[in-house]
This record gives structure tokens, C-alpha cells and sequence, in this order.
């Protein structure tokens, strides 16, 4: 099992940097996240219809598209919440991204990410072995 993030979940809808990595990921096991990753890949979705990356329709059709498609299982975020905490302000690191390392070390597996922020906040902590970039 692999914790995805949003980072990594949006590229399977969007042409962007690392695209091809990240597809690859879709067979290569159990693909895991919080289930607000939907609200997430929303927004980057939202976001690039903004700036002209996409139209509405795609992004229609990424709202559309099942999530048991990519994720093995979405996880509820709320009980992950004082873990979340502990980790945002232990790393001094926005909330959101939190939620999939509380998931990540609950479950004892993976967290994979293109985000090289958290990525690199990471380092040099007790969750170093549980991140790795995507690329």
C-alpha cells in the first residue's frame, strides 16, 4: 500500500511535469489517500481552467471520473486529525499535506509526492524513510 498525494493524483488528469511517473504508479499496487484528495485534485483542476490549461469540460469530467478507478480505498481525514496537527506543526508545514503523512505513518507505508516542499521538510526527521518523491 502507497499513500498518494494530491501532487502525484493530479497528474493522472493532467499534463504537467512528471505525468508519466505518475501513471505509471496506477498498476503498481494498492494506491491509497485521505478522501479530501478529491476535494484537492478538484481545485489544481479548478485552478488550471483558470489559466487556460484546461477547459471546463475536463474538468467535468475529472469531477466525474469514480475514484475506485485510482484509489484502492480513500480514507476518512477526521480521525487523522491530531496526528495531521502534530506533523504540520512539528514541520512547520501546511495541514493538508499532513493528512497524507498522519495516513502514511498510520498505516506504516509510503508516502509518495511531487512536492518538493514537503519533500524536503521531511528530511532530517522521523519521516525521512516514509517520503519519496515521485520523480
Amino acid at each position: 500500500m502507497t499513500v498518494v498525494d494530491a501532487s502525484v493524483a493530479v497528474k493522472w488528469f493532467i499534463q504537467e511535469a512528471n505525468t508519466t511517473e505518475a501513471v505509471a504508479l496506477l498498476g503498481a499496487g494498492e494506491m491509497v489517500a485521505p478522501e479530501f484528495v478529491i476535494a484537492e485534485i478538484l481545485n489544481a483542476a479548478w485552478r488550471n481552467v483558470r489559466l487556460g490549461r484546461i477547459n471546463p469540460d475536463e474538468m467535468k469530467a475529472i469531477a466525474a471520473a469514480p475514484p475506485e478507478r485510482y484509489f484502492t480505498r480513500l480514507f476518512p481525514f477526521a480521525p487523522l486529525a491530531c496526528t495531521a496537527a502534530e506533523i504540520a506543526l512539528s514541520l512547520d508545514h501546511p495541514v493538508y499535506d499532513s493528512f497524507y503523512l498522519a495516513l502514511a505513518h498510520r498505516e506504516r507505508c509510503s508516502l509518495i509526492t511531487a512536492d518538493d516542499r514537503l519533500y524536503r521538510k521531511t528530511r532530517r526527521t522521523a519521516y525521512s524513510g516514509t517520503v519519496r518523491k515521485l520523480a
